[in-house]
């Protein structure tokens, strides 16, 4: 969606991005390019970029954000190269722009997406009243995750892209860690979880491309009706890691038949199609199993509530009025919950 905001390029900025683009072979040779901001983007910005006739959208983080950010965007064009020709809806890398001396900082062109997405503001019309339709979406969710799954990342070039050897072991120590930077309350459930999980890593699994954010809010639906996957976004935590445990994040207010269900926060899972459907979706499309889903689904909750809890615990400790990191508060408690509830109904030991 357009927004109305002036961009915050300068003068000089954007003769040099017509520098760039002309030096890159983009059309429209010598004119300056229509820079319109669009919303979303979680971490990044995204401007409409118009010019001699192509309309490309820019990503580009924002630019007080230094050489951290400037690596995170660096990544992003390296598995949008990488995803090219593989199946995996997403939008496809025009040309990126590593030289900061255009921009300030790193950033890259991608072909522009036509579709919707749920982190707009939830479920658009029809979808709002007629839940007949929403199962289609939670498939469309699922189609993309097993595609990315099914990648062969050796083969596209992301050799070295991550660290996937020992995946499962660095789990508990590392966000147990990153807790005990800003911890401040009790969090019940936590200790069971956290051993739980410790003592029931998966004996065997099959390393792949792992989003790191994958939900709805990271999906694009294109505007048929049902809708299908129109894109997968926001590329910036991407790693290759265990891809079940995007499987599990995505679907993590689902859970089993008897999960506990005590939610203060609205779920997605409303006329959506059972998780048992889901998960065989997944089987077909991927080729993985998901005979280990519930431990996933713990890892999933456990490792949330800990990335929310940070923001949560700013806000206590700052004394923040901002309702929505606020709301995290009872949801980490949920979450944390639901987590050691699952894990106590498991007996210990998956595959």
């Amino acid at each position: 969606m357009a927004d109305t905001t002036t961009h915050p390029f300068t003068p000089a900025e954007l003769e040099r991005l017509t520098r760039w683009m002309d030096s890159v072979d983009r059309p429209g040779t010598g004119d300056t390019p229509e820079l319109t901001k669009i919303s979303g983007g979680s971490q990044n910005e995204l401007y409409l970029v118009d010019r001699g006739g192509e309309r490309t959208v820019m990503r580009i983080p924002p630019r007080s954000m230094g050489a951290a950010r400037a690596d995170g965007v660096l990544r992003e064009m390296r598995v949008l190269g990488a995803l090219k020709g593989t199946g995996v809806p997403h939008g496809e890398l025009v040309v990126g722009c590593e030289d900061a001396e255009v921009l300030g900082i790193p950033f890259y062109l991608m072909k522009q997406i036509i579709g919707w997405s749920q982190a707009a503001g939830g479920w658009p019309e029809p979808y709002a009243s007629d839940l007949s339709l929403r199962p289609a979406l939670g498939y469309a969710l699922v189609e993309g995750a097993a595609k990315l799954a099914a990648v062969d990342w050796k083969a596209q070039g992301l050799e070295g892209f991550g660290r996937p050897d020992n995946f499962h072991e660095r789990q508990v120590g590392r966000w147990t860690a990153f807790l005990d930077g800003y911890k401040f309350r009790e969090i019940p459930g936590l200790d069971e979880a956290t051993a739980w999980l410790d003592q029931n890593k998966p004996r065997s699994w099959e390393p792949g491309i792992m989003h790191g954010d994958y939900q709805f809010a990271n999906i694009m639906f294109t505007n048929d009706v049902p809708a299908n996957l129109a894109a997968v976004v926001d590329w910036e935590m991407t790693t290759i890691g265990d891809p079940l445990l995007d499987l599990a994040w995505a679907l993590r207010d689902w859970g089993p038949t008897g999960d506990a269900d005590n939610s203060n926060i609205k779920k997605t899972t409303e006329g959506q199609a059972p998780l048992e459907d889901l998960l065989a979706h997944y089987e077909k499309l991927s080729g993985r199993s998901t005979q280990d889903f519930n431990y996933y689904l713990v890892l999933a909750r456990w490792k949330l509530a800990i990335v929310l809890e940070m923001s949560y615990a700013r806000v206590v400790k700052e004394n923040l009025d901002n309702p929505s990191l606020a709301g995290f508060g009872p949801l980490v408690l949920e979450l944390m919950s639901q987590a050691a509830g699952l894990a106590a109904t498991m007996p210990n030991g998956v595959k």
